[in-house]
């Protein structure tokens, strides 16, 4: 492993109390709400350990083997200087005394390498993976899009596309005035932002939404008002659910509709729905069942698509970039398309995916560059999907250097990951995390050398990444670090619990540990970083915080990812997932367990929307997007199967999105 010299490795001080935010996942009715505490100071949790360790009262296998040597050190935690060192995340302990490096090291090497020799000599005696070989290799190095041919075609592509935003935008102005009908403004809005084109309008579509919010919608008819509601929620708005009052249906239940359009805007709009919220609750209800028997007999095809995509994923979890192409094609069949709009979507689509091919060189050379795939056969081969995930988070042109950034950190994460669940040992596991925990290299001597040559990798990737940033930004990696260090731990963890055989005893207890290693809250701090000035300081330490709307992402996840791969994973040794948990927890066979896991996430989606109202007073609207967007991409890659493992899955988009243009007549 080739260390740098011009690394950085500063320890934090013994004295010095850093205090480390906690979350917990509380259980209240069917569902768990999200709480977020301050936790104690470093005193009072060496305090705890030295008492009882690290494991959990309610861990049965705290009667079993020894629990480990307390975590080294958390080096690097110092931010630039005159900043403040960011608190760790959740369950993060910031330590000092390099001594207890050494000797925690030296506990773990001597078990580890004594098994070590003959695990690497005998490979089958680890875990196998099985995974999928990549699909794309180096695929993007190479690729020329036939756009790309002509640089005077692209010239002439950008020239028109700035004329077209000149008169779509003259367009939303004259629309914003009082002789355009509410459905028409909110149709023109809708059309933008299903295009993917709404970031070049930004100013024009905030101003005609604080216009609309203060509408009076009860002369409107469903499919107007469900629509209102849904735009305004959608970005920030507390807009009363009881607008929908009046379309209820008293004697026969259920709410009076006269179309399937009009059926598919309440849903739509339902979904944004929070807790309590009876009226919405009923409405999803409803509107589930009638758009089921509706679909075969609405008489137009592209209506019955997006009827059948709504009851898979509802629009507003659903990740637009990833449709846009086919919306594309479907709006140019609408009798009242525009045709300066569709113009624009085809040549802003060409040209954003050009940007993204040149994005997927730049990533795949990186890649390369590790040359992870000659050492570490047992990992995914991933960052075409790697990059393909993060674009749903953020698909504008302006936020090249964040996809870069947030690629390169999902990666890893990736690697980390497979290390953990089918490589390590568990006391190489240990070991590693322990080396992770300590963030300098001079730690990493006991352990197995492609576990050594990943670390190195992790630190390589750490520093490529602090590069990209400007002086005045760096302040932002300590907060990225404190996050891994916390992920290992969550991993380590469940290695042991799948070591041990170990159920957890309720959902809430597994969620402490397995919310924390789908690394949602590392990602949703990582999205922040490539992002220039709007993510200031502030907004570091909020989501340092783990604050409830991260909470509700990483719940979402780790229970959608269980519910798709719980098959999967009972084939080989795995962790026992959530759906064993409440099982057990309940006394109930496994499908009924698979419902009580989907309702805890229909609630999870509750306490999101709740908090993506309450914090749009509080947070940048930009960042709180990147937040929503990773939670749609999650629902993306799960709704399945576990789309990421098993890359065909979605092969075909990932090529309609980077490779095959849009044609133009």
């Amino acid at each position: 492993m080739v260390v740098h010299k011009d690394r950085k490795m500063v320890v934090a001080a013994a004295s010095r109390h850093i205090p480390t935010p906690q979350a917990h996942w509380k259980m209240t009715g069917s569902s768990y709400a999200c709480t977020c505490t301050a936790f104690r100071s470093i005193s009072t949790k060496l305090a705890a350990r030295s008492s009882g360790g690290r494991r959990s009262a309610v861990d049965p296998s705290a009667g079993g083997p020894p629990p480990p040597p307390p975590p080294v050190v958390m080096a690097g935690a110092v931010a630039s200087p005159g900043k403040r060192i960011p608190p760790s995340p959740i369950g993060c302990t910031s330590r000092a005394a390099s001594d207890v490096a050494v000797s925690a090291s030296a506990t773990v090497a001597a078990t580890a390498s004594s098994s070590r020799q003959a695990k690497e000599d005998d490979g089958a005696s680890r875990n196998v993976s099985g995974f999928e070989p990549s699909i794309w290799g180096d695929f993007f190095l190479t690729y020329s899009s036939p756009l790309a041919t002509s640089s005077l075609h692209k010239a002439w592509m950008v020239h028109r596309a700035d004329q077209l935003k000149e008169q779509v935008a003259a367009k939303l102005v004259a629309a914003s005035s009082s002789a355009c009908s509410l459905h028409r403004r909110i149709h023109l809005i809708h059309v933008l932002e299903r295009l993917c084109l709404d970031h070049l309008f930004e100013d024009e579509i905030s101003d005609m939404l604080a216009r609309m919010n203060d509408v009076d919608v009860s002369g409107c008819d469903l499919q107007t008002v469900a629509m209102w509601f849904y735009l305004l929620r959608k970005h920030g708005y507390s807009v009363s659910s009881d607008v929908f009052a009046k379309f209820r249906d008293e004697q026969g239940g259920g709410f009076t509709a006269n179309s399937a359009r009009d059926l598919l805007s309440l849903h739509c709009a339902a979904c944004l729905a929070t807790r309590g919220e009876t009226i919405l609750d009923e409405a999803i209800s409803f509107t589930a069942k009638s758009l089921k028997s509706t679909a075969p007999y609405t008489g137009a095809a592209s209506l019955a698509c997006e009827i059948k995509r709504a009851l898979e994923i509802p629009l507003p979890r659903r990740v637009r970039i990833y449709e846009a192409k086919s919306r594309i094609a479907e709006y140019g069949r609408e009798a009242e398309a525009d045709e300066l709009v569709m113009e624009l979507a085809k040549l802003n689509y060409n040209l954003v995916q050009l940007q993204y091919q040149q994005e997927l060189k730049i990533i795949t050379r990186w890649w390369n560059g590790l040359e992870l795939q000659s050492r570490l056969s047992f990992a995914r081969d991933r960052v075409v999907e790697c990059y393909f995930w993060i674009v749903g988070v953020y698909f504008e042109p302006s936020y090249s250097r964040a996809r870069i950034i947030l690629t390169k950190v999902i990666a890893i994460v990736s690697l980390l990951d497979d290390t953990y669940d089918v490589y390590g040992t568990p006391q190489e596991c240990e070991l590693f995390t322990e080396c992770i925990e300590s963030w300098d290299p001079a730690v990493a001597g006991g352990l197995p050398e492609n576990m050594k040559f990943i670390f190195g990798k992790i630190l390589d990737t750490y520093q490529s990444i602090e590069e990209e940033l400007a002086p005045e930004e760096k302040y932002r990696m300590p907060y990225i670090k404190n996050f891994i260090i916390d992920l290992v731990r969550a991993y380590n963890k469940e290695v042991r619990w799948r070591e041990q055989g170990y159920v957890p005893a309720t959902v809430e207890e597994h969620l402490q540990v397995s919310a924390r290693s789908g690394a949602c809250h590392l990602l949703s701090c990582a999205s922040f970083v490539g992002m220039g000035d709007v993510a200031g300081e502030e907004a570091f330490e909020w989501v340092c915080s783990v604050p409830k709307l991260v909470q509700a992402l990483c719940i979402i996840l780790r229970l959608s990812d269980d519910l798709k791969s719980y098959e999967r994973e009972k084939m080989a040794p795995h962790v026992a997932s959530t759906i064993e948990s409440c099982m057990r927890e309940h006394e109930v066979p496994l499908e009924v367990a698979r419902v009580k896991i989907q309702e805890m996430i229909d609630e999870t989606w509750k306490d999101f929307n709740e908090e993506w109202l309450n914090m749009n007073k509080h947070q940048p609207a930009e960042l709180l997007e990147r937040i929503f967007n990773l939670t749609r991409t999650m629902v993306y890659m799960y709704k399945n199967d576990d789309a990421y493992t098993n890359c065909h899955v979605i092969k075909d988009t990932i090529n309609s999105l980077f490779v095959e243009p849009v044609f133009i007549a």
